[in-house]
């Protein structure tokens, strides 16, 4: 998350990924540091998947972060 600030505040912008078991950190993080980061979330666990099963997990938020950088289309 501070990766995120850091970069947003540069002007280039970013969105912070992270699986669903995450989301009150994200939350909490985004409120102690009073900036509120786009995020995506993924399906969670993603430590012993197959390089095949993180493709799809990276092909299925795809949209949704492409999203969140530019807005709807």
């Amino acid at each position: 998350m501070h990766d995120i600030s850091d970069i947003e505040r540069r002007g280039v912008p970013g969105v912070f990924v992270s699986t669903v078991q995450f989301a009150s950190a994200v939350t909490a993080q985004s409120d102690s540091l009073g900036f509120d980061a786009a995020a995506v979330l993924t399906r969670h666990p993603i430590q012993d998947q197959t390089d095949d099963e993180m493709t799809a997990i990276a092909d299925s938020a795809f949209d949704e972060l492409v999203q969140a950088l530019v807005g709807p289309s």
